[in-house]
């Protein structure tokens, strides 16, 4: 067996699967996000009560959201009784095991560059784009994720100015502190907070999406500026890292209308002629980051 325990802000994810990757057990608890001791015994319970299940010790992988430093300590905002602390170090001492730990998002993108639908191609870009908007680079089957585990962060690049002034836009803060990343108006909150610059009165991505459709005005405004925005930052992985690729997940990954429209919204920020790599929608959808995670765990050392 291989354990693949996806971490978020209110709940975990464990999966266990078998060594084709097919999930034999799934089980779900809600996340201790602000007590250490509490969120180590949760993982522990987890995987110990699994082994007497499975009758033996199985490598476990854990996908978090936030970064992870040299030392390994875990900085993250969506549970800060976390951040501070050596997770995957603590952990493999209780366990009596190695553990491996990525960021969720790099997870997303290993999963999918192996089986998913990235498979086959050499580079590949897996991008979130939900609640927040965050990637990874995989070459070769193997994340990309460079010495400060930042790589893939393109939704905390800045707006360009030339958006900014094109579309009249205020200058938002992003949940990470700093001003105008393209988080802050592409993904979640800030799509919503896109929509009211152009007039759109809408609650959520679903309603504004449903507006659109409709062809309300102020929606439609919304979505060109959308795309053009999105396009812009995806043309920036695509300068950057060149990828054969990019596989899109997330909440906003399942409105039609964004995949369909991204390539030529990217293209239209490269150099002329070029086009853009194919963007396609996630093979294992929500469930692409806790597989992802136990491929990393399959990549541990006996």
């Amino acid at each position: 067996m291989i354990y693949g325990i996806d971490i978020g802000g209110t709940k975990i994810e464990f999966v266990a699967f078998d060594d084709a990757l097919e999930a034999v057990e799934r089980r779900r608890l809600a996340t201790p996000a602000h007590d250490y001791g509490a969120f180590t015994q949760a993982l522990t319970q987890l995987i110990e009560e699994a082994d007497a299940r499975f009758g033996g010790k199985a490598p476990v992988g854990l996908g978090m959201p936030g970064l992870t430093d040299r030392e390994g300590r875990a900085l993250c905002a969506n549970l800060p009784g976390v951040t501070g602390h050596k997770v995957a170090q603590d952990m493999a001492q209780r366990l009596g095991r190695p553990v491996a730990m990525l960021n969720d998002t790099r997870c997303f993108a290993l999963s999918e560059a192996r089986g998913g639908a990235g498979e086959g191609h050499r580079v590949v870009f897996g991008a979130i784009l939900g609640t927040g908007a965050a990637g990874g680079l995989v070459i070769d089957g193997h994340v990309e994720d460079g010495h400060r585990g930042l790589a893939g962060e393109y939704g905390h690049l800045p707006l360009p100015a030339a958006l900014q002034q094109t579309y009249d836009l205020p200058i938002l803060t992003c949940g990470c502190g700093l001003p105008g990343c393209f988080e802050a108006y592409v993904a979640g909150e800030g799509l919503i907070a896109l929509a009211r610059c152009f007039g759109a009165d809408v609650a959520d991505s679903r309603a504004l999406a449903a507006a659109w459709r409709a062809g309300d005005r102020a929606a439609l405004a919304t979505r060109d500026a959308f795309l053009d925005i999105l396009g812009a930052s995806f043309a920036n992985i695509v300068k950057l890292c060149d990828p054969d690729i990019i596989v899109l997940g997330g909440g906003l990954s399942l409105i039609e209308e964004v995949c369909a429209g991204l390539p030529a919204a990217i293209a239209g920020h490269l150099f002329s002629g070029l086009a853009s790599p194919p963007v396609v929608r996630a093979k294992f959808g929500d469930s692409s980051g806790v597989r992802g995670a136990a491929i990393l765990a399959s990549l541990l050392e006996p």
